[in-house]
């Protein structure tokens, strides 16, 4: 419950901060996407600063996540060879039955404990 309270919380501020900036930046930029003319450029866009500024966050935040993404790559090659290897071996551990000892059970997971406020 208190989770979703400061998590509502923070989203309202966070909210309320990106709409003070696109209030206070309305004013109108123009941004050329022709590198090779300055007088008269092939495409040219005119937006407000506060839209250009959110399309480049959100740009970056997809190049962010694709550059991550394709760093993980050695990973999700390992994942899969394991899991072709369990494959492999899983039939041959199926086959010798009992013979093969199991893995020992897991300790259930500790949790933090607060104890309620002294009254």
């Amino acid at each position: 419950m208190i989770r979703k309270f400061v998590t509502a919380l923070v989203l309202l501020v966070v909210a309320a901060l990106l709409i003070s900036f696109a209030i206070a930046n309305r004013q109108l930029v123009t941004v050329s996407l022709d590198p090779f003319s300055d007088v008269a450029p092939a495409l040219v866009l005119t937006q407000p600063l506060y839209l250009v500024v959110f399309a480049l966050v959100i740009c970056g935040v997809v190049v962010g996540g694709c550059a991550a993404w394709l760093g993980q790559g050695k990973w999700r090659a390992r994942a899969r060879r394991a899991e072709a290897e369990v494959a492999r071996l899983r039939p041959q551990v199926i086959e010798r039955g009992s013979s093969v000892p199991s893995a020992p059970p897991r300790a259930p997971a500790l949790r933090l404990m607060v104890p309620p406020p002294a009254a």
